[in-house]
């Protein structure tokens, strides 16, 4: 049997699509050969994410299950059989494409901080939780792609660390609703919000003026990575565009609603896909 082709791996495949997601996963876009292997990636992020996530399993559940797939990854460092057909998958996309495991181990490490982590003092520590939870995957395709110079690994951390950090601004309640701010409490502080103004959904105040400092630093870090959109090759370019006009895109939403993400929380909708889509064949 084709490891990719085990009912598990497919189970996990499936999972990993019913989660709403801003930019293209592994889609037509890419080159048929590359898909299984980035959608294989992306199980494995989007499975240990929701160990951390998801349910209402107490943090020592949650730890040791994060923990179960760094013993998985360790067989592959090892150069022994995985357990998991999850990961006898990844072992093979992982040996084919010559793939680093520092990533997927920074991932674990992200995950697991979700679960004993609930505040950001500063800007600082929130970048190097990105590192670790957003930058691995972007790296990971550079070299599917055969296209980790270091100069490109340096925008792709860029597009992925803003990437990230549109996602802690659009769910700023959801992630409330679990304990957690993915905001700088020193930045908070300076714009004198406080967490019951969260809590209390409230939008008024210097709030717009907090989150409007947060969208355009974030946009600016998103424009630094931007060229890589032009130096990757073909449909992994036309995609790495799309991903970076679907971060345009919410951004700009974020700024037209003030950042009221409590009443006015922005998502992509059809003829977002359709502009995003012109922005991207029309820049090539």
């Amino acid at each position: 049997m084709i490891v990719s082709k085990h009912p598990a791996i497919q189970q996990d495949l499936a999972l990993a699509k019913t989660h709403y997601e801003n930019f293209p996963v592994a889609s037509f876009l890419l080159p048929r050969k590359l898909r299984e292997p980035v959608r294989l990636i992306y199980a494995f992020a989007r499975q240990a994410d929701d160990f951390a996530d998801e349910g209402d399993l107490a943090p020592e559940e949650r730890l040791a299950l994060l923990e179960g797939f760094r013993t998985q990854l360790d067989h592959i460092r090892d150069g022994a059989q995985p357990d998991v057909p999850l990961f006898q998958a990844l072992q093979n996309v992982i040996n084919t494409h010559h793939l680093p495991l520092a990533p997927f181990y920074d991932l674990l490490s992200a995950f697991s901080q979700d679960v004993t982590k609930t505040r950001y003092h500063n800007f600082g520590e929130l970048v190097d939780y990105c590192r670790r939870s957003a930058n691995p995957v972007g790296r990971l395709l550079l070299h599917l792609y055969n296209a980790a110079t270091p100069r490109n690994i340096a925008r792709s951390d860029a597009i992925c660390t803003s990437l990230q950090l549109i996602n802690f601004l659009q769910d700023v309640e959801a992630d409330y609703q679990k304990h957690r701010i993915y905001l700088p409490l020193d930045e908070l502080y300076k714009f004198n919000i406080h967490e019951q103004q969260i809590a209390n959904r409230n939008a008024q105040g210097t709030w717009g003026m907090f989150m409007e400092f947060q969208i355009n630093r974030t946009r600016r870090l998103l424009q630094s990575g931007a060229p890589l959109g032009l130096i990757l090759p073909g449909r992994i370019g036309l995609e790495m565009r799309m991903i970076i006009a679907g971060g345009e895109r919410i951004l700009k939403k974020l700024h037209q609603s003030r950042g009221d993400v409590f009443n006015q929380r922005p998502t992509l909708k059809t003829r977002d896909w359709i502009y995003m889509f012109y922005r991207a064949i029309s820049k090539k």
